[in-house]
Order: C-alpha cells, then sequence, then structure tokens
C-alpha cells in the first residue's frame, strides 16, 4: 500500500469515524455485553456473576418461556402467510386503473401511520365483548361473539388481525414491484390465452418473487420481535399467558423480575432462533425467487 493510499484510507475513516463510534457504543458494545451477561446472574444492580450456560438451561426447562416460544411460532404462523397473501391482493387491486386511485392507496397506506397506542385503544374497544363494534354487528345476523381479549382461545387470532390492519408498508412495496413487471409480459401471455389466474401464477408472481422474498424476511424479523401489541392489549400475558410472547417474556423478566442475564439469554435465543428462520427462507428462494436477466 502506497502513501497515497494510506492517506485515502485515513481520509475515509475520518469521514466515517461518527458513523463507526456511533456502531460501536450503540450496536456492537451492547451486543457483546449483552452476550456476556446471558452467561452472568445479573440483575442490573449488583456486578454481574459469572454462571456460564445454567441461564439457557433453566429456559429449556421453564414452562412459561416454552410457552411464549409455542405462541410466538403460533403468531408467526397466523400472521406471515396472511400478511404476504393480504397486502399482495390489496397492492393488485391499488394497482389498476380506477377513479379515485391514489385515495384507495392513501386509505390502505393510513392505518400504518397511525400511533400504536391509539391503534391499540381503538381495537380494545372494537374487541370488547359486551359493548364492542365487532360483536354487535355479530349479533346482527345471529350470531354471539366471543371475548376477544378474554378468551384465551381467541386472543391471538385477534392480535393477528390488527397486524393485518396495518399492512400497509407492505402494500407500497409490492406497488412498486408491480410497477416494474413488463407489460409485454402479460400481453405475449394474453396472446397465448392464458387467463387472469394463469397471468397471476406464471407473470406476477415470478416477477414480484423477489419482493416476496424481502417481504418475507421482514416480516419474520419483526413478527417473532412483536412486542407492543399483545403488552398493551393484553397485558400480563394475556388470559392463560395465551399471548406471553418471547419479547413479552423477555421485557418481563428484564425489568419486572429484574434478572437481566435471565432476559439477555432469552434475546439471544430469540436471535438464533430469527437467524435459522432467515438461512431456511435463503437456501430455498434458490427454487422460487427468480431475478431478471438471470
Amino acid at each position: 500500500m502506497t502513501d497515497r493510499d494510506v492517506k485515502q484510507l485515513g481520509k475515509g475513516l475520518a469521514f466515517s469515524s461518527p458513523w463507526i463510534i456511533g456502531f460501536a457504543a450503540f450496536m456492537l458494545l451492547p451486543i457483546i455485553l449483552s452476550f456476556y451477561y446471558s452467561l452472568c446472574d445479573y440483575s442490573g444492580l449488583q456486578p454481574p456473576m459469572f454462571v456460564g450456560i445454567s441461564n439457557y438451561r433453566e429456559l429449556m426447562s421453564d414452562p412459561i418461556f416454552l410457552k411464549s416460544v409455542e405462541n410466538s411460532i403460533q403468531y408467526a404462523l397466523l400472521v406471515i402467510p396472511s400478511s404476504l397473501i393480504l397486502s399482495l391482493g390489496l397492492a393488485m387491486l391499488l394497482n389498476v386503473k380506477m377513479p379515485g386511485q391514489a385515495v384507495f392507496r392513501t386509505i390502505i397506506f393510513l392505518p400504518s401511520l397511525v400511533p400504536i397506542v391509539a391503534s391499540a385503544m381503538v381495537w380494545m374497544w372494537l374487541y370488547n365483548g359486551k359493548f364492542g363494534m365487532i360483536n354487535h354487528l355479530l349479533s346482527k345476523i345471529g350470531i354471539t361473539g366471543p371475548s376477544w381479549l378474554e378468551n384465551p382461545t381467541w386472543t391471538l387470532p385477534a392480535l393477528a388481525v390488527m397486524y393485518l390492519w396495518g399492512v400497509g408498508y407492505t402494500v407500497v412495496i409490492y406497488l412498486a414491484g408491480l410497477q416494474d413487471v413488463p407489460r409485454e409480459l402479460y400481453e405475449a401471455a394474453e396472446i397465448d390465452g392464458a387467463g387472469i389466474w394463469r397471468r397471476l401464477w406464471h407473470v406476477t408472481i415470478p416477477m414480484l418473487s423477489p419482493v416476496i422474498f424481502f417481504n418475507l424476511i421482514m416480516s419474520i424479523i419483526w413478527v417473532l420481535q412483536v412486542f407492543d401489541l399483545p403488552y398493551i392489549m393484553t397485558p400480563n400475558g394475556g388470559p392463560a399467558r395465551s399471548t406471553e410472547l418471547m419479547a413479552v417474556y423477555l421485557y418481563d423478566n428484564a425489568f419486572r423480575y429484574v434478572r437481566m442475564g435471565y432476559a439477555s439469554a432469552i434475546a439471544w435465543i430469540m436471535l438464533m432462533m430469527i437467524l435459522a428462520l432467515t438461512g431456511i427462507a435463503f437456501w430455498t428462494s434458490k427454487r422460487w425467487v427468480h431475478y431478471q436477466g438471470k
């Protein structure tokens, strides 16, 4: 490396030093410390005491943690496929030229801009077993609605429906992807006699597969870390701990039970689960994700 290269490297590091320092101080150091604390008995108030993998061993036999893992997986299975399908369907509808198209796009996107606490308050009223709008409408057709947030059978589906209400961001991403699908492919498919569903299956979905893959990865990351909705709408894990998700149990251990080391171990197990699922998604993507020009 010449003197000029060293000077250029020094200038580059100097210009990027604010980001490097910020990343090291607020990302890298907390990550390293959280892993160390996961191997310690640490309350956050006393010095950490190294205990090895005891926290991880305890988690494997902790019935509440195992219940939170089960709930998180069930919630992910409810939310991820339905959100991907719903957002894609809405994007395709909003991509059709029609009067008021911009208005409809705005309406679909608006719920994702509403603060989560305000949304939770509205949906808590809608889900009210006695006075909620949902049960009131169901009673009009002779159906007695359940207590959505008090019945363990219905709490996770109720939270999943609320998640679907805010798919506006995903719809916007799909809309951007639909703009890049060449019109010539649809015209060629029509000439070959392909109907709407065949054009969807053989043209739209393959061309959108990179966008679908991106939304799938982001959904895995978001859903397995969801905290705010269950914590606000069903405090203390909900009825029979039916909404005790991993992030909620992590928070409880860290700030209610003051077990920072135990909570750090939960965080690392969450990370491992997310990495494993995203790794599986990347491994399978070779079979169904198609990029233009390849």
